[in-house]
């Protein structure tokens, strides 16, 4: 049986005078998904997930969240979701526990149930012993897992996450994701867009998002199976030199460095074809080559593959894939 879709979107477009931000977006979330917006800063990320809390005015399209207008029922929306932004609304001069009150309150918790929620929130986000601290003397790790628990105090059943883990270390986003894992496990639908390609990976689905479009959807392991082409990994000695003839070799899309190793993107499904060729035109320019072998792309491999070469450079840079 298949399940209810919490989020419903389509051709959402959104404009800023002659600047497209959104343009005629498609996707829809199921109920107690984790679904991944990824794509780098300018993609048009925020401007959908304001879209669809109700923030922003679509300037064309449709969308529903939890079978709520965006356009017309926005507040309604409002009250029934959670959304944290990159840069969320926390007041320094009140402490971990003041906080949870005030949004407790907020979004109308009834009184004889916030103490219960507000202590559950804060062993949740693991602020025992730290509750009564001002959140100005909190880490920007201790800040991210509060703004969470802002977000969800109303036990809503969609959640918004917007850039969550931007500038948080490696560890703590961990910690971040086992959080998110959890909610997932209690039936809450997650949205969350992000840059870090080890994130996505941990998404049910994902939306890949570039110059305002999808241009790619679906959950990450079928999505590595249906990057043209073949993504080879090369060790050769010396590496800068053996980047600089593969770049010169017909069927060669793209060269990258990858520590001592470099990873190439061949524009043929057959690489076994192509890589007698390779290894040659190496080893005639004085390059000693280890192996030259096909490997599993990775979300980061496909989403370039699916840009236009010129762009690609940008792209990369954009992209953060720190092991979580």
């Amino acid at each position: 049986m298949a399940k209810a879709r919490a989020v419903q979107v389509q051709d959402l477009t959104k404009k800023f005078g002659d600047f497209t931000a959104v343009n005629q977006v498609t996707f829809h979330i199921e109920e107690g998904e984790i679904f991944g917006f990824l794509g780098p800063n300018g993609s048009g990320k925020t401007t959908t997930i304001r879209m669809l809390c109700g923030v922003l005015t679509p300037t064309a399209g449709k969308g529903r969240v939890l079978d709520l207008d965006i356009r017309t029922q926005s507040e309604a929306i409002k009250s029934r979701i959670g959304y944290m932004a990159q840069k969320f609304a926390l007041y320094d001069d009140l402490t971990a526990r003041e906080n949870l009150d005030f949004y407790a309150n907020i979004y109308g918790v009834p009184r004889h149930a916030v103490t219960a929620r507000v202590s559950e929130l804060i062993a949740m986000a693991g602020l025992v012993g730290r509750e009564n601290a001002r959140v100005s003397t909190l880490s920007g790790a201790w800040k991210q897992r509060l703004a969470l628990g802002c977000a969800i105090v109303h036990r809503p059943k969609v959640l918004f996450l917007d850039e969550p883990t931007a500038g948080v270390d490696p560890v703590s986003r961990r910690h971040f994701w086992e959080m998110i894992y959890a909610l997932a496990g209690e039936g809450v639908t997650t949205f969350v867009t992000t840059h870090y390609m080890d994130e996505a990976e941990r998404c049910n689905r994902v939306a890949l998002m570039f110059d305002g479009k999808i241009i790619a959807e679906g959950e990450p392991d079928v999505l590595k199976t249906q990057m043209p082409g073949t993504l080879i990994e090369v060790d050769a000695q010396p590496i800068v030199e053996a980047m600089e003839v593969l770049r010169q070799i017909p069927g060669v899309q793209e060269v990258i460095a990858k520590g001592l190793l470099a990873h190439a993107m061949l524009d043929v499904s057959d690489a076994a074809r192509l890589i007698p060729a390779l290894t040659d035109a190496l080893t005639a320019r004085g390059i000693h080559v280890n192996r030259i072998e096909p490997i599993e792309p990775s979300l980061e491999d496909v989403f370039i593959s699916l840009i236009e070469v010129e762009r690609r450079a940008r792209v990369r840079a954009a992209f953060r894939t720190e092991a979580l």
